[in-house]
């Protein structure tokens, strides 16, 4: 009679193909559901990643609004997956955008919609919003007409 030690493969070495196939499909998921955000797919949320001056200035803004601080205190920086999250829409050759990127304030969430038009170099404003939930409600940050 033999007394062999049978070594078994690990769970990883048995598994490694259905590994590589729900990342293959997670990585593949992901695209596409970044890609449907926006009307352009990847190509504006990717250019919004880049301005980083577009949502900095108007969280400024936001954050010097009185309305803002009572309902959502001071509102964080946003970090780059937040803007991946959101939705992005340009328009007049890249000179026009709306934005929805979700926020955290030191009490309360919400999404902050930008809707600016770009003169030079500097991003011109026309409206900043923020929605809550729980309850919901809307602040106008900045409106022209």
């Amino acid at each position: 009679m033999d007394n062999e030690l049978i070594i078994e493969k690990s769970w990883l070495k048995k598994n490694w193909i259905w590994i590589a196939i729900i990342g293959f499909l997670a990585i593949f998921i992901s695209i596409v559901f970044i890609s449907s955000n926006s009307k352009n797919g990847l190509s504006d949320t990717v250019t919004a990643l880049n301005e980083n001056s577009l949502y900095e200035n108007a969280i400024k803004i936001a954050n010097s609004n009185s309305e803002v601080l009572k309902t959502m205190g001071k509102i964080e920086a946003v970090d780059k997956l937040a803007i991946l999250e959101g939705n992005t829409s340009y328009t007049d050759n890249k000179n026009a955008i709306s934005l929805s990127v979700r926020i955290n304030g030191s009490k309360k969430r919400g999404k902050l919609e930008i809707h600016a038009i770009k003169k030079g170099t500097a991003w011109d404003y026309q409206k900043i919003f923020i929605r809550t939930k729980n309850p919901k409600e809307e602040i106008i940050v900045l409106e022209k007409p």
